[in-house]
């Protein structure tokens, strides 16, 4: 009779999205499923949802790291501060030139480092890409202070060699990539360019998966290197360089290590330095304003998930995965 019940249970308790029955096997192994990534849920509610909780109530609150007893009720004078503060809309703005000219730059270069390394016709590739990679591997901060000296106006080998062409790049006169707001962004752009290595080696991987039997049909039609790049290539790699393309905007968005190490909270030159993510650690960290540095922590999200959300709107446009028709 037992036996009979049991049976009678397990068909009663059906997989909501199946309608097929649930064993006791089934059940068995999601208890054991959930308990292996209970680690992990923990450390997301401690360490990820409930600060990410914390913040949007901080938000509407005046709190000051230093004089916490002090704090008030402010609804959203944060949030108003925050759209109507000139610093929030320079920072933006110089969030969003250097995100359009880098952006689309390390994701040139990344697929043709891979290209390149693709290619049957390069000896040693093995060599080539762990020295591609391996900048990515030195910390941050470190290469920010190696590319400092190597963009220096007097010293640096990249003054020197653009001397070699006849250019007046040394002395007085000389290029001076950290106080000119334009020149500056490039010169973010080679030090974000130095750690390019991690984005190759994805589209390496890509590359690497697309079928050689669809390079050697397109051959036999007579197609080229660029037609076989442009037909073949780029549509079979689409779903990679929409990754790197989101990833790559999501960090991009949160450009911060380079410009506090150069030029701390100052936004020199011109406030090309002024990035969204500096100007909410000087408010937080800095002056302390936690409640207004919670608002504006909010509004750098709000501007990451916005531009995500355009990303995969207009993905089935021009992402193509293997197993569409």
């Amino acid at each position: 009779m037992s036996d009979f019940t049991d049976a009678a249970l397990a068909v009663r308790r059906r997989d909501k999205r199946s309608g097929r029955p649930v064993s006791s096997m089934a059940r068995r192994e999601a208890r054991w499923g959930y308990a292996f990534i209970s680690p992990w849920i923990i450390g997301f509610v401690l360490f990820w949802a409930v600060p990410i909780g914390a913040s949007l109530v901080f938000s509407a609150l005046d709190f000051q790291l230093t004089d916490p007893g002090a704090t008030s009720f402010a609804g959203g004078d944060n949030w108003q501060r925050a759209l109507s503060d000139p610093d929030t809309w320079t920072s933006l703005a110089a969030t969003f030139r250097f995100t359009v000219l880098f952006l689309p730059l390390s994701l040139v270069v990344a697929l043709g480092l891979a290209l390149l390394l693709n290619s049957k016709h390069l000896k040693f590739t093995g060599l080539f890409r762990l020295l591609f990679f391996m900048p990515s591997m030195i910390p941050l901060v470190a290469g920010v202070l190696i590319w400092q000296q190597v963009l220096n106006p007097q010293t640096g080998w990249v003054n020197r060699l653009i001397g070699l062409t006849g250019v007046d790049a040394t002395g007085s006169d000389g290029i001076r990539w950290f106080d000119n707001p334009v020149l500056v962004l490039f010169a973010f752009s080679f030090i974000g360019l130095w750690g390019v290595g991690n984005a190759m080696i994805v589209n390496l991987a890509g590359l690497q998966g697309i079928p050689t039997e669809l390079y050697e049909a397109a051959e036999i039609d007579g197609a080229g290197w660029w037609r076989r790049l442009r037909t073949v290539t780029l549509p079979l790699l689409s779903p990679i360089v929409f990754y790197n393309l989101v990833i790559g905007s999501v960090l991009v968005l949160q450009y911060f290590v380079v410009p506090w190490v150069l030029f701390g909270a100052s936004g020199r030159p011109g406030g090309a330095s002024k990035f969204l993510l500096v100007h909410f650690y000087q408010e937080a960290f800095v002056f302390g304003n936690m409640g207004y540095g919670a608002a504006l922590a909010w509004l750098i999200f709000i501007v990451v998930a916005v531009l995500t959300g355009l990303l995969f709107g207009t993905a089935r446009y021009w992402v193509h995965y293997g197993t569409e028709r």
